[in-house]
């Protein structure tokens, strides 16, 4: 692939947000040096770690690199708006610290805008980095009833699909137009981290954008390295920034449509949540959800009034087999031209 530059600006800014990411930022970053396509910046937004990584960081052979090191901890959210603010990149692409990019990762989204110039988020293959016999994700899913889930999570890497649109990125290796992301003003700070990247890809959705899965461009992803996906605060963030989510963004017919399944779902995942030890967090999600309800019903509003699609198309791009969220498995359906 040709890497002449065709402005002074680069095609990608790249983002990591870290916290304690202690070697496997190294990693992350060394895996951007080794791009086959090197027409790029890159932002590592340090959210207040105290590991040292960012003391040991060597980011020798990047030329465009910018270190923000912040004094406290922002989340995943704010840490991604404050670079894409400063990124100068037609294209925003995130990087979690704890994964680890294929050589070719950037030539293949750039790749895949240039076959879809109309599409402006894009999702990647995400391997597991500790067990590379099962896959990541393959783009973020949402069930019609307000239920988001990563597709393919944990599943055999033999079950990694095809090209083809899933519902949204995953933020760990999601890749936005940049005016778009800013026209849509990022990713919503109040979720802090858990289903911002979702959130985000439902507005997109509602403004008539859509998600193409790239299973060619591929980074491996540790995922619960740096954070206990089954600990009080995953499952605070998770359920709080899920029912957030639902109230958020979906359009009023099918908002009535799904409200009772939406919060059956929700409580048999708080029975999950009373087997697991984790009922607790489960309510305290509730309580900030419904304390927040006035200015939640005011985004939902700015929302509501902003988007070009309806009820029926959004529904359309849901997933509607109950057994794929149990099973955790992949959501892509066939590009329409």
């Amino acid at each position: 692939m040709d890497n002449a530059k065709l402005s002074s600006d680069p095609v990608f800014s790249v983002i990591i947000v870290n916290f304690n990411g202690g070697d496997y930022l190294q990693g992350a970053v060394d895996s951007l040096k080794k791009q086959t396509f090197q027409d790029f910046e890159l932002f590592v937004v340090d959210n207040a770690s105290t590991d040292g990584s960012m003391e040991k960081l060597d980011i020798s052979g990047l030329s465009n690199v910018q270190l923000m090191p912040e004094t406290e901890n922002h989340g995943f959210a704010k840490g991604n708006n404050l670079a894409a603010a400063k990124a100068k990149g037609d294209w925003l692409v995130m990087l979690n610290p704890d994964a680890v990019a294929d050589e070719s990762w950037l030539e293949k989204i750039k790749d895949g805008i240039d076959r879809f110039p109309d599409t402006k988020m894009f999702a990647s293959a995400q391997y597991s980095l500790d067990e590379p016999s099962l896959m990541d994700g393959a783009g973020d899913c949402y069930h019609v009833f307000g239920i988001p889930w990563r597709g393919g999570y944990g599943r055999p890497v033999e079950e990694m699909p095809d090209e083809g649109e899933c519902f949204s990125p995953c933020g760990a290796s999601a890749a936005f137009h940049r005016q778009t992301f800013l026209d849509a003003e990022g990713f919503d700070e109040s979720f802090f981290c858990y289903c911002e990247d979702v959130d985000l890809g439902f507005r997109l959705r509602l403004m008539g954008h859509r998600c193409i899965f790239l299973p060619q461009a591929m980074i491996h992803h540790a995922g619960s390295a740096l954070s206990n996906k089954v600990g009080d605060f995953a499952v605070y963030h998770g359920t709080r920034n899920r029912l957030w989510v639902f109230v958020k963004n979906m359009p009023f017919f099918a908002f009535w449509l799904m409200i009772i399944p939406h919060f059956g779902m929700t409580f048999l995942i708080y029975l999950r949540g009373m087997q697991t030890g984790r009922a607790k967090a489960v309510r305290k999600a509730w309580l900030a959800s419904w304390s927040s309800l006035s200015l939640l019903m005011s985004k939902r509003k700015d929302v509501q009034t902003t988007k070009t699609k309806g009820s029926f198309d959004v529904l359309g791009q849901m997933g509607w087999n109950i057994f794929r969220l149990f099973l955790r498995k992949t959501d892509v359906k066939s590009i329409q031209r």
